[in-house]
């Protein structure tokens, strides 16, 4: 049947949708739901996002979920197998042995994996925007090229223009020309405009698949000028590399376009395509015979000619082995490229080509565990780079916690051999240091970037070395890469702050180092973004997740921790999002300079690098507005309408208050109890504290349970020999002592009772397993509270137990596995719910004082599933 469970909808949000396990899913997704370890995705469960409209016409997100199993069709053949990531079964095709371990794959993935994919893989988008033409004479004689790259569910965009006044206002257009999103342009003295539309609706994403949606400039000043364009797909954005926009001479002509070129890594051709817009009238399907020239100075170098029509006005060509007097002048902006049709009223446009514009960041760390020689030096670099219109490239170098002094700064190719570096760019001269020992700074300009070598930087393709007297070849180096915008505009006005091992306390010689831009907006939210490089991999080959980092901001006294904050958690080099609850005393610390930024890993829980930092504020009240924590994307907290809570027939009204079904809060009666709503009866119970093994508690006063007074690391006191490493788990987002247990939070269905998580504190795992339920002798169990795991016998019906059960403990015992039960050493194939039986795992019951019922199978994987029951895999050969 149909399970109905609301969601609740952000009023800070343009956009309506559904919150569903801690993710964010926009209007009509759909998906199968991820519960996590142990349970995993049931790929027999679809969720769908339905909007709805309330009475005052506000449209908000419903998830409706339903079992697909029961629509499975009748497998034709004897033996139907299951596939991975699958609901039904098939009949099994080509190999049977391939099958088997397809089959270990889904059991594994089912109890072991905690699965983290984005919704939707990212997209590069372009738009040749020009003078809207409905009218008989056009608005405005301006061009601009905007590139859009969708990731998940938001938009960003950077748009270039040219031949008019900064706009003010960017409108996307829907199929129907409906508004769909407004973007107010910040005032300023660019012709670059950099944006991100959050939380497309599935319809617009739709649109812009199918290329249904267009783009609108427009302008306040008295021109009221407007320029639109088609949002479409491009094969050549991935390789582009140099870039120009086209306009005409005529006044509101109309006319515009874009060329995206790129160099052959090997060859000096130059490839290009031409986007044009109005250069051949609307309503002519013949060929029009156009040349494209290119130029210097009005001289002119090459010419091609072509064919193009309004229906395809676009073409690719090659310009092959350009000489070196071609390639400097690339390099410079100072060759034009121009589109000229041929007859007698010939129309013209053209425009200087440049190494690509957009908003994104060139950026590096370096660490000692990416020099050549890696190490281990607790050092950081930070480098941010400009490149500008005329192929100077800015650079601005930040380097500290070095072993000694810097001797080399370079920026070179990837070496062709470990003895062969490939130096471009000695930039040793403008380095300075600083008074504190192995820190400095660069700060100055490369004016002669070769054509070849822009179209490697914007490639990713460029280092930045750094020597020093102790570590002559190389200490510290960085790949210099690209940082796609997400938005935060204090990459565009702030240089990062450099995270390193050695400003942790106590240092840390770690081959990690790190940078990170923060800032505080006028709501008095934090903004943060983190690259790192040179953290090493978990060594740890189990199929359970690890995370990779723990980013969180706190003040610099390490004697106080009240003020301590968790960003979030992140995998590979980058974490980013909001903090909007930030206490008045962080964002003081943040004022005067007295803050910290810090990673911590598994190897290193007590922090692995670390930066100082220092955002001014008047911040006074705290942070303002709604109170809700946000990291990018995933971890979105949203309010759900209060008339439509009221509304819902499984609503729960408490203490005044209306509350969903299957939410939980604090009462008012007694903070040391939690409520939870179960389709209009609210079930309170008391807080169980659970045990510590950590050396050091506290009792916090606006808690109920006592504490670990930090995560610690390393010997406690000269008589303790084991290492206490607190866990971070994914579902509540919060830090556990070592040997604690707990229910597993999953979103939005709350605690989880049937299953159990246990904080491994030798090594910080976090290990989650499912409760086994007791064998019941009644004929009618009964659950007494609905928020328990397991069924009970009614008082009446429970049969008083046999001496001999009690008391014999070789005499007949069993397991119980789902809805069937097992006699010691009994083997059979598991049954997962929602799956079916998988073959390819055997298990036996295991509840004997010894194992000689059964003979354990030899070079198998063997591993408990549940109390009493060990399973082994099926060998694939």
């Amino acid at each position: 049947g149909d399970v109905l469970v609301s969601s609740r909808c952000s009023c800070l949000l343009s956009q309506s949708g559904c919150s569903f396990g801690g993710r964010f899913y926009s209007l009509e997704d759909t998906w199968h739901p991820d519960l996590g370890e142990p349970f995993g995705v049931m790929h027999c469960v679809m969720c769908h996002c339905e909007p709805q409209r309330s009475r005052r016409g506000k449209v908000f997100g419903k998830v409706s979920c339903r079992n697909m199993k029961q629509d499975c069709p009748d497998p034709t053949c004897d033996d139907p197998v299951l596939l991975p990531g699958h609901c039904c079964k098939t009949c099994p095709k080509g190999n049977a042995q391939m099958q088997t371990c397809e089959c270990v794959s889904v059991f594994l993935q089912m109890v072991n994996k905690w699965k983290h994919s984005p919704a939707f893989l990212e997209s590069d988008f372009v738009a040749v925007l020009t003078g809207v033409t409905d009218s008989w004479l056009p608005s405005s004689s301006g061009v601009a090229r905007a590139r859009f790259t969708l990731a998940r569910t938001s938009l960003t965009f950077s748009i270039t223009f040219q031949r008019m006044n900064r706009p003010s206002l960017i409108t996307f257009l829907d199929s129907d020309g409906n508004t769909a999103f407004e973007f107010r342009v910040p005032q300023a003295d660019t012709d670059m405009i950099c944006g991100v539309w959050k939380n497309l609706p599935k319809s617009h994403l739709r649109q812009l698949e199918a290329e249904q949606l267009r783009v609108s400039m427009t302008t306040a000043d008295n021109k009221k000028e407007e320029i639109q364009g088609k949002i479409i797909k491009h094969r050549a954005l991935f390789a582009e590399t140099f870039s120009a926009i086209l306009t005409s001479d005529e006044v509101h002509s109309g006319m515009g376009g874009i060329a995206m070129l790129t160099l052959s890594d090997t060859e000096n051709n130059l490839h290009f395509i031409l986007i044009l817009q109005g250069l051949v009238p609307h309503g002519t399907s013949v060929k029009v015979p156009v040349r494209v020239k290119l130029l210097y100075r009005q001289h002119l170098l090459r010419e091609i000619q072509a064919n193009i029509s309004a229906d395809d006005p676009d073409f690719a060509e090659v310009l092959a082995d350009l000489n070196s007097r071609e390639l400097f002048w690339l390099s410079r902006g100072q060759l034009q490229i121009s589109v000229e049709t041929e007859g007698q009223n010939s129309r013209q446009i053209s425009g200087y080509i440049s190494g690509k514009r957009s908003c994104d960041t060139l950026q590096s760390v370096m660490s000692s565990g990416s020099a050549l020689t890696p190490g281990k030096t607790g050092g950081v670099g930070s480098a941010v780079f400009t490149l500008h219109h005329n192929g100077s490239l800015d650079f601005q170098v930040l380097v500290a916690g070095l072993s000694s002094a810097v001797v080399g700064m370079t920026i070179e190719m990837k070496p062709r051999r470990r003895s062969k570096r490939s130096v471009l760019y000695d930039i040793t001269a403008d380095f300075s240091a600083t008074e504190e020992r192995g820190s400095g700074r660069a700060l100055g300009s490369c004016g002669r970037v070769e054509a070849r070598h822009i179209h490697m930087l914007l490639q990713n393709e460029l280092f930045i070395n750094i020597a020093t007297a102790e570590q002559q070849e190389s200490e510290l180096r960085g790949q210099i890469r690209m940082l796609p915008y997400n938005g935060l505009d204090a990459r565009q006005t702030e240089l990062p702050v450099p995270l390193a091992g050695q400003f942790v306390s106590p240092p840390v010689r770690t081959g990690a180092a790190g940078h990170a831009w923060v800032s505080v907006d006028e709501q008095c939210h934090l903004h943060y973004e983190i690259v790192v490089n040179g953290l090493s991999k978990s060594e740890d080959t189990s199929v359970s997740a690890h995370l990779h980092g723990l980013a969180e901001i706190g003040e610099m006294d390490d004697s106080s921790t009240n003020h301590k904050r968790l960003l979030t958690g992140f995998y590979g080099q980058q974490a980013q999002g909001v903090l909007k609850d930030i206490s008045v005393e962080l964002l003081r610390h943040l004022d005067e300079g007295t803050a910290y930024i810090q990673v911590s890993t598994k190897m290193n829980p007590r922090g692995e690098i670390r930066g100082r930092i220092h955002v001014p504020n008047s911040c006074e009240l705290g942070s303002r507005g709604e109170v809700v924590e946000e990291a990018e994307f995933d971890d979105l907290v949203f309010v759900r309408d209060p008339a439509e809570l009221r509304k819902d027939p499984h609503t729960c009204f408490f203490e005044g208050e209306h509350h969903a079904h299957g939410s939980q809060w604090t009462p008012q009666y007694n903070t040391c109890f939690t409520c939870t709503c179960q389709k209009k009866t609210v079930i309170c119970d008391p807080v169980i504290c659970p045990a510590l093994s950590c050396p050091h508690t506290i009792q916090p006063e606006d808690q109920c349970c006592p504490i670990c007074d930090g995560c610690f690391t390393g010997k406690q006191d000269k008589n303790a020999d084991q290492e206490f490493i607190c866990c971070y788990f994914e579902g509540d987002q919060k830090m556990h002592a070592p040997g604690t247990t707990w229910h597993p939070f999953v979103p939005p269905f709350g605690y989880i009772k049937c299953a159990v998580c246990t904080c491994k504190g030798s090594t910080g795992e976090v290990h989650c397993e499912k409760l086994t339920c007791p064998p019941l002798t009644c004929s009618r169990p009964i659950r007494r509270n609905p928020s328990d795991c397991c069924k009970e016998c009614p008082a009446e019906d429970t049969p008083p137990l046999e001496d001999d059960e009690m008391m014999q403990a070789d005499g007949t015992r069993h397991c119980k596995f789902g809805n069937n039960y097992y006699q010691n050493s009994e083997h059979w194939h598991p049954r997962v719910p929602l799956v079916g039986e998988m073959k390819c795992i055997t298990c036996w019951c295991d509840v004997s004082l010894s194992s000689k019922h059964w003979q354990q199978p030899a070079k198998t994987h063997i591993f408990t599933m549940l109390l009493g029951i060990k399973c082994y895999i099926n060998q694939c050969e």
